[in-house]
């Protein structure tokens, strides 16, 4: 199995490198294997850090049953995010840094204290400095999206980057679970979501992660950023455009595709 993870590791990493994705792999890894799928993240992961990149915090993936049942999965995930995948609100992202992404609106957790293994949501609220809006920029280097658990795991929970809100918002200001989410194109709804689709509160889905996390070795630390989960379905994004997430009680935040080069304005 070593020599499996090691060969999965580098062929995401080729497919990330040259922008083609690449045949599900977990026919090298197994349906199930989560654990080996995690240690190939692992993997990606330390690969990119010797090359200069720094955590900055992780994410949950796969909370919302729209999302679950769009790619055919049962179980939430989790993914590092790096600093060269955040971008400040507003940024012009180039497509041609992607393979084949989708937009989601989600809030960001920005942790003022550590969150140990045993966290509860009221750990959560407590250890929480403030949230922000954001918008999720996943991708995937698995062909047409034809992922399964072991697949999006491996390939880093098929993160992108996100784009983050400048409005810091105290969760003792708001209900997160009770509000409304409309991610719009060109004027237009394409999304719609609540924050409850986050495994009933993104509160929970982020005691979920620390749970999670801390059992595999790497628990949350304070200056963490923690994307929650998605409040409704992801869409694909195809063309250069701009998309905003408005969410209720806490603000706004808005990103632009373009076709020119890599760049764009960092957070």
């Amino acid at each position: 199995m070593n020599a499996a993870i090691g060969a999965v590791a580098e062929l995401l990493l080729q497919a990330e490198r040259d922008r083609k994705p690449v045949a599900p792999v977990r026919e090298l890894l197994g349906e199930d294997d989560v654990d080996a799928a995690y240690e190939v993240q692992r993997r990606i992961i330390a690969d990119k850090v010797a090359g200069g990149a720094r955590v900055v915090g992780r994410k949950i993936g796969l909370t919302s049953k729209a999302v679950q049942r769009q790619l055919g999965v049962d179980r939430p995930d989790f993914g590092v995010l790096l600093d060269d995948m955040v971008f400040g609100d507003r940024a012009e992202v180039p497509l041609d840094r992607f393979c084949q992404p989708r937009v989601e609106g989600e809030v960001a957790f920005v942790l003022g204290a550590d969150l140990p293994g045993s966290a509860t949501v009221v750990d959560v609220l407590r250890a929480t400095d403030f949230v922000l809006p954001a918008i999720e920029i996943v991708d995937s280097r698995v062909a047409d999206w034809n992922i399964r658990i072991t697949d999006t795991v491996a390939d880093n929970a098929s993160s992108g980057a996100l784009v983050l809100g400048t409005r810091p918002v105290k969760l003792s200001e708001v209900d997160l679970a009770g509000l409304g989410m409309v991610l719009e194109h060109g004027g237009e709804p394409i999304s719609t979501g609540v924050g409850a689709a986050c495994l009933g509160s993104p509160a929970v889905a982020v005691a979920w992660l620390a749970q999670e996390v801390a059992r595999r070795g790497e628990p949350l630390r304070a200056g963490e950023v923690v994307l929650a989960g998605a409040w409704g379905p992801m869409v694909p994004v195809t063309a250069p455009g701009s998309y905003v997430a408005r969410f209720e009680d806490i603000g706004e935040v808005r990103v632009g595709f373009t076709a020119g080069p890599d760049g764009g304005k960092r957070a």
